[in-house]
């Protein structure tokens, strides 16, 4: 028995990944406490995903554990570690704007919950791969340093520019910039992935992710861009764009693309290395653009607001340049375009308003 153990199994990265690599016939052993809920409130909670995937799984186990408890992370750890093969830590408190309200918790979930989570491999499963979803906010806003221009419904690059045509890579700079509480707990983690693999010979894989999206994000004003974006598009909620004219470029990949590379990269797995991972040139748009092919999609009128407040270290202009790990990992492709992915979160949105409304019917006939 080959087995995947998994962490964030409910959130989106975590459960696409569960399905993943359940079909490639692993078991898999999710860890998951639904903190998110914790982090955004009740309509961010991924309770419903692992139910989902504790139904639809039949080799899919589910532990309710706190990444930050060591004891119970070991006692799982030693009690499967001849079976475990691979692990992919997606857990984390995923925002830079939570982060600033309480430090301590960001991270401990982001820092302390990913050296636990090292520790446990490296002392039970020390020839398993581990595979870290990072971010591209470990480079904190040096990106807004490039030379940008404005364009009617975008900032970019100057054409000139190395990055113009590609995007960004592994070269730019951690250092003396403002990464937020929330990219200095996961600049921690990045690092020390990188320093588990370097150090103790262990398979490390980083992944710095743009915007990761998909039909399965549980999305929140302060977390899930495109989900939370699609939501608010269906409900006729108002949204709010903060900052830069809501010209900011984001690049979006769909969960399952990342996911896929994941796999490439478990089938020849490499020591310390770290990749860019998001939507190229291959999948980006602005919030304004976002808006308008939502807009589209759903066949309404989008309501929003522009407010002048940025986010602190946000980024203006972010597409990040993949060719490391295709070069790495030539067979690995896209599979999903930007009207793709939307299409596909508008569909489990309305599945999802449904359900709700649905349970909410019973409840009522009940009481």
């Amino acid at each position: 028995m080959s087995v995947a153990i998994i962490t964030g199994s409910g959130g989106l990265i975590g459960s696409e990944t569960a399905e993943f690599f359940h079909e490639k016939g692993m078991e898999v052993v999710g860890i998951d406490n639904d903190m998110r809920k914790y982090f955004f409130g009740g309509e961010a909670s991924t309770d419903w995903n692992v139910k989902r995937l504790e139904k639809r799984l039949k080799g899919y186990t589910h532990f309710t554990i706190d990444i930050r408890d060591e004891a119970s992370i070991f006692r799982l750890f030693e009690r499967l570690a001849n079976h475990i093969s691979l692990v992919i830590h997606t857990a984390a408190q995923p925002s830079h704007d939570w982060a600033a309200k309480e430090p301590f918790t960001d991270f401990t979930v982001n820092a302390n919950g990913t050296l636990i989570l090292l520790e446990a491999t490296r002392k039970f499963a020390p020839d398993a791969t581990f595979i870290f979803t990072s971010t591209n906010k470990v480079y904190g806003d040096t990106p807004n340093g490039l030379p940008l221009v404005e364009l009617p419904t975008r900032w970019d690059i100057e054409t000139s520019h190395p990055f113009h045509e590609y995007g960004i890579d592994e070269t730019m700079s951690i250092d003396q910039s403002k990464h937020s509480l929330f990219g200095a707990s996961k600049v921690a983690a990045d690092i020390l992935t990188q320093e588990y693999g370097r150090y103790f010979g262990m398979k490390t894989g980083v992944f710095r992710g743009g915007c990761l999206t998909g039909p399965a994000h549980s999305g929140a004003e302060l977390h899930g861009f495109l989900a939370y974006l699609v939501k608010c598009g269906l409900t006729g909620k108002e949204y709010t764009i903060f900052g830069y004219q809501g010209k900011q470029v984001r690049d979006n990949i769909h969960s399952h693309d990342l996911v896929s590379a994941f796999w490439h990269f478990s089938q020849s797995p490499r020591s310390g290395a770290v990749y860019n991972m998001g939507g190229s040139r291959h999948c980006n748009c602005s919030v304004l653009e976002a808006i308008r092919l939502t807009e589209e999609l759903c066949g309404r009128d989008f309501r929003y607001r522009l407010s002048e407040d940025a986010r602190s270290g946000d980024h203006i202009w972010w597409i990040s340049d993949i060719r490391k790990f295709q070069n790495d990992y030539p067979q690995w492709k896209y599979r999903y375009s930007l009207r793709e992915i939307i299409t596909e979160i508008i569909g489990a949105t309305v599945e999802r308003m449904k359900e709700r409304d649905h349970e909410t019917i019973g409840r009522d006939s009940r009481a």
